[in-house]
């Protein structure tokens, strides 16, 4: 038995949920409910390490870096998932954040828990990247123990990266292996070891925090609303026209004719009506205010 797993809070016995296998459905729903309204307030208690994070990516981004997520099993596809959405919500490159999960891209769809091991592949993605001091690696893992993860950020911090660890325990092994360790203490799961439930749900909210936060702080933010999203499909386009309308307090038809004018660049047509400028002066006044919309309204 491996004593430091079997010392973890995520893989003790929850008395709570002791004889689940008992209860009707809807106390067995009760019982994940209430279990589930524990991880916001973990969560919170790291919200300062949260922010440094965020500030040191944040940082690095603007400087020309990227951010990476590695991280095996729940822990990797969230990582995966959060990446896959900053292109499509706040119009960045792909390469800007990277998701990555031991086994790779199949692990998503078929289990490859066994791939959460391998030390040697985890130093390898850093090679294979291409990650260099400018970048951020952060790695997600519940136990804090995965050698798949803590290969990556050892290999990270050799080149100079700046390194986050996510955990769902305290005083995990990662702790010793990152800059800034996101330890957000769940306690026991529902079902002794399944850490795709609280843990999960924790590392899901964390990562939410992490890229919005750092969106914001980027200027792909006007007062709450995506500005910089990629109008991609008829659902974005439409989001496009009501952002349009909310910012400029113009109609539709307004919006109708700017945003194909700005090849459905939100923040550009948004730029183009309010200031007046043709397409050309309006692109370098944002440049000129770091892409932020609010800057570069009120710069004029």
């Amino acid at each position: 038995m491996d004593n430091y797993l079997s010392q973890l809070e995520t893989e003790q016995i929850n008395e709570r949920s002791r004889g689940i296998d008992l209860c009707t459905t809807e106390e067995i729903l009760t019982i994940i409910n209430e279990e589930d309204q524990k991880v916001a307030p973990a969560v919170g208690e790291q919200i300062p390490q949260i922010a440094a994070a965020v500030d040191e990516i944040t940082a690095r981004l603007r400087a020309g870096g990227r951010l990476f997520y590695f991280g095996a099993g729940t822990s990797g596809r969230l990582g995966v998932l959060d990446a896959s959405e900053c292109p499509p919500t706040y119009g960045v490159s792909p390469e800007l954040v990277q998701g990555y999960i031991a086994g790779g891209d199949s692990a998503l769809r078929r289990s490859s828990e066994g791939c959460e091991d391998d030390a040697d592949e985890g130093r390898e993605e850093i090679t294979v990247h291409g990650i260099t001091a400018q970048d951020v690696v952060v790695g997600i893992t519940a136990s804090g123990r995965a050698p798949y993860v803590i290969g990556t950020v050892d290999a990270a911090r050799e080149v100079g990266a700046f390194t986050v660890g996510i955990v769902t325990n305290k005083d995990s092994i990662l702790e010793q292996h990152v800059d800034i360790c996101i330890s957000a203490a769940v306690g026991n799961e529902v079902i002794v070891g399944s850490t795709r439930m609280k843990s999960g749900t924790a590392q899901k909210l964390i990562l939410n925090m992490i890229t919005t936060a750092t969106m914001v702080k980027l200027g792909k933010v006007y007062s709450n609303m995506m500005v910089d999203l990629r109008a991609s499909n008829e659902k974005l386009r439409d989001r496009a026209v009501r952002i349009f309308c909310a910012v400029t307090g113009a109609d539709e038809a307004a919006a109708a004719q700017y945003l194909p004018l700005a090849d459905y660049s939100t923040k550009l047509a948004i730029m183009m009506y309010l200031s007046g400028l043709p397409r050309a002066d309006a692109e370098k006044k944002l440049a000129d205010n770091d892409g932020f919309l609010r800057r570069a309204l009120q710069d004029l």
